[in-house]
């Protein structure tokens, strides 16, 4: 996808977004750094 294409779809996603802005620990980034739940590529 082309940059500006990409940059003209998520302007029109969140411009009637709400942003949420979360604090914590990442459970995906945890999860990836620990090994679990990721597969390797073949």
């Amino acid at each position: 996808m082309p940059k500006t294409l990409a940059t003209a779809t998520v302007d029109r996603l969140l411009h009637h977004a709400h942003v949420v802005v979360t604090q914590g620990d990442s459970h995906r980034l945890a999860e990836a750094t620990t090994g679990r739940g990721v597969v390797p590529l073949g």
